[in-house]
């Protein structure tokens, strides 16, 4: 999100990291590119990970505004958020550009977080898992099955964002479910 100045983005990674010390899951905290290097100070050896918001696929270029992997490796970064609804919406993000992302975060050996998700037009048309699976298979397109192995997928119900409307546990493990078994499936697919 575009939240948080530096001094705010500081105090809440460390509010994180004393919070969420002994947690059995990875934390991960992915402030904004102004504050990647103030948090990584925070996080810097400490059982929370530090991730961007986005990246551009192009090494370096004429691609003003945009970072690179190098740039976020160089500020700490080991996670990288790709293909989340609100780029999606607001900036024209494709299944084609979040495999791009994909390729490139996975070759430059940071980890990528790829966010799929339906809105509520589609929850309500009952086209969940065509959705998901639209944007799984975009995102995996021509990857390894070793290269899909180091990526990380998160379900992002759009449609419980700022609705009111909340997802429930057991949507959430349905939808975690066909994704596993749409990963088999795309991975014993004959090539």
């Amino acid at each position: 999100k575009m939240n948080k100045t530096v001094p705010e983005a500081v105090e809440l990674a460390k509010a994180v990291v004393a919070i969420t010390k002994g947690a059995d899951a990875d934390v991960v905290v992915c402030p904004t590119f102004v504050c990647l290097t103030a948090v990584n100070e925070v996080v810097k050896g400490t059982h929370v990970a530090l991730g961007a918001q986005d990246v551009h696929w192009e090494k370096s270029g004429a691609f003003t505004g945009k970072v690179s992997c190098d740039m976020l490796k160089s500020a700490g970064v080991k996670y990288v958020i790709l293909g989340h609804s609100e780029q999606r919406t607001y900036f024209n993000e494709t299944n084609d550009t979040v495999n791009k992302k994909v390729k490139a975060v996975l070759a430059s050996g940071l980890i990528p977080i790829i966010c799929v998700g339906e809105t509520l037009a589609e929850r309500e048309g009952n086209v969940t898992e065509k959705v998901v699976e639209d944007h799984v298979r975009g995102a995996y397109k021509d990857l390894s099955t070793a290269d899909a192995a180091k990526t990380v997928i998160a379900y992002e119900p759009v449609w419980a964002i700022g609705t009111g409307k909340v997802a429930t546990p057991e949507q959430a493990q349905d939808v975690h479910a066909f994704i596993r078994k749409l990963l088999v499936k795309i991975y014993d697919e004959p090539t």
